[in-house]
């Protein structure tokens, strides 16, 4: 039962301010801008970190579940895990024998399916198992990301997302809940922060300590030139150091660039 770490998305108040700061801070495009979130009473961008995935949304009316989410974190931040399979009806049958609801089931006719768990259910933040036909290449299609998404990819700068990091008051439960649902063990990084390894990425459990509460805090990226994104970072005033800048919200974790 394949899992990927593929998108994650995120929530701003605004969304032209966030994608313009994630595309100049990370040297990424956007693929797509999805209509059909509309119904949901949301905008969006998406944009490709090498083979994966950011996206933002945006609420545009009162009473989405993206707007209580973004007063309930005081602003923006992580919204979203979201995780491919080549699959999904095996992952249909677990979650309901774990007695999981779907909070929302995305169907489009045979091109892509996607299952929002219910958080209260998960804990952490939102989590979503998504299957797209003929997606089993990273190269090959992702319903998400547009028909041609491939045609943006960037990796000048940033070559890759490589981890999500959620953060909880108890994250030793967090992390166990959410290895039972996705099937997979409960390790350790370095640090001794609990961590499940999925096919494609990680998904690392932290203690909240900012005051913001549960949720998704964080992604790890592989940096094809780490100075250009400290810089693009520092120009705009946020914080930065050795190894992290933050924006939209998020802790953006710089991993070691590859050896040349």
């Amino acid at each position: 039962m394949t899992l990927r770490l593929r998108q994650i998305c995120l929530v701003a108040p605004e969304l032209e301010p966030a994608v313009a700061a994630l595309r100049d801070v990370l040297g990424i495009e956007i693929s797509h801008r999805d209509g059909a979130v509309g119904k949901y009473g949301l905008v969006n961008a998406v944009l490709p970190v090498g083979r994966c995935f950011l996206e933002v949304v945006t609420p545009t009316r009162e009473g989405t579940a993206a707007g209580r989410y973004l007063e309930r974190r005081g602003g923006a931040g992580g919204y979203m895990v979201i995780l491919d399979c080549d699959d999904i009806a095996p992952w249909q049958k677990r979650v309901s024998a774990l007695g999981v609801r779907v909070a929302n089931d995305l169907d489009y006719d045979g091109k892509y399916r996607g299952l929002q768990l219910h958080p209260r259910d998960t804990g952490g933040t939102l989590l979503e198992i998504n299957w797209t036909p003929g997606g089993q290449s990273l190269d090959g299609p992702y319903h998400p990301a547009g028909p041609n998404w491939q045609s943006a990819i960037c990796v000048g700068v940033t070559e890759g997302l490589l981890g999500a990091e959620v953060q909880s008051e108890n994250p030793a439960a967090l992390a166990a809940r959410w290895a039972d649902i996705l099937d997979r063990p409960v390790r350790h990084d370095p640090s001794g922060a609990a961590r499940i390894d999925l096919d494609l990425g990680s998904i690392r459990f932290v203690a909240a300590t900012d005051g913001r509460g549960e949720g998704l805090s964080g992604i790890d990226i592989l940096p094809a030139d780490r100075e250009a994104i400290r810089a693009a970072a520092a120009a705009r005033g946020v914080v930065v150091t050795e190894d992290m800048v933050a924006l939209c919200g998020m802790r953006i974790r710089l991993a070691p660039e590859r050896a040349a």
